[in-house]
C-alpha cells in the first residue's frame, strides 16, 4: 500500500501560529518604514518650497511672499487681536498660488501623511474640518507663519533665522503617535495635552532648513521674536 503524505491538524496549527507571529513582528516594521518614507517625502516638499521662497525673494527685494495659508483665510478670527492684519486678509492670495511660477507643481504642497483635521492644534476652540485631506480641501498641507508676510520681513531682518518657523504641517497627528484633535478634547485638558505631546511637525525654518519637531519645539519657534 502507498502511504499518503499530509499535514496533521496540529502541524497546520503550528504553521498558522508561526505565520501569525511573523506577521505580528513584520507588519509594525513595515508600517514604521512606510511612515518614515512619508515623513521624508514631506520634509523634501518643505525644502523645495523653501527654495521657491528664496527664488521669489530674489525677485522681490528679499521680501517674503505677501500671502496666506488656509487657516488665515478661512478662520480669520484667529487674528481678532490684530485687526490691522485681519483686515488685510481678504485681499491677500494663498501662498501656494504665489509660489507656483517657481515650483510648477501644486503637488509639492501635499504632505503624503495628510489625512485631514477637525480642529486647529494651536487653537483647540476653532473647528477646521478638512476631509479627506487639508490638501484636497484647501490646496496645501502646510501652514505659513503669516506674521512674516504681514510685517514685510526680508531674509536679512530675522534675528535668529534658524529658530523661526516659516512653514509647517497643518496637524501634528499626521506624523505623531496620537489621533487627531476633536471638538470635545478641549473639555478634557489631560487628553488634550497628552495628544499634543505625541505630535510631530515637519517644519521649514527661516534659514530654509527643514526637520521634524515636537509640539513644544514648534511652540518655542513661535515664541522666537522675528
Amino acid at each position: 500500500m502507498q502511504r499518503r503524505n499530509a499535514f496533521t491538524l496540529i502541524e497546520l496549527l503550528v504553521v498558522i501560529a508561526i505565520i501569525a507571529i511573523l506577521a505580528g513582528i513584520l507588519f509594525p516594521v513595515f508600517a514604521r518604514a512606510k511612515s518614515a518614507a512619508k515623513q521624508t517625502a514631506c520634509i523634501s516638499n518643505l525644502k523645495q518650497i523653501g527654495s521657491s521662497i528664496a527664488m521669489y525673494m530674489d525677485d522681490y527685494d528679499g521680501i517674503f511672499p505677501s500671502a496666506l495659508d488656509a487657516s488665515d483665510k478661512y478662520t480669520p478670527q484667529i487674528w481678532d487681536a490684530f485687526p490691522d492684519f485681519r483686515d488685510r486678509i481678504p485681499t491677500m492670495p494663498m501662498l501656494y498660488e504665489v509660489l507656483q511660477p517657481y515650483l510648477k507643481s501644486y503637488e509639492i504642497f501635499h504632505c503624503p501623511s495628510d489625512n485631514g483635521t477637525y480642529m486647529l492644534d494651536s487653537h483647540p476652540d476653532t473647528e477646521f474640518v478638512t476631509a479627506p485631506s487639508m490638501f484636497k480641501t484647501y490646496g496645501s498641507s502646510y501652514f505659513f507663519r503669516t506674521e512674516i508676510a504681514f510685517k514685510y520681513f526680508s531674509d536679512t531682518t530675522f534675528q535668529l533665522p534658524s529658530n523661526i518657523n516659516v512653514l509647517f504641517d497643518g496637524a501634528g497627528h499626521w506624523h505623531g503617535a496620537g489621533r487627531a484633535l476633536e471638538k470635545t478634547d478641549i473639555l478634557a485638558p489631560n487628553t488634550y495635552f497628552r495628544l499634543l505631546e505625541s505630535y510631530r511637525y515637519n517644519t521649514l525654518f527661516g534659514d530654509f532648513h527643514a526637520k521634524s519637531v515636537t509640539f513644544d519645539t514648534l511652540q518655542k519657534a513661535w515664541q522666537t521674536n522675528l
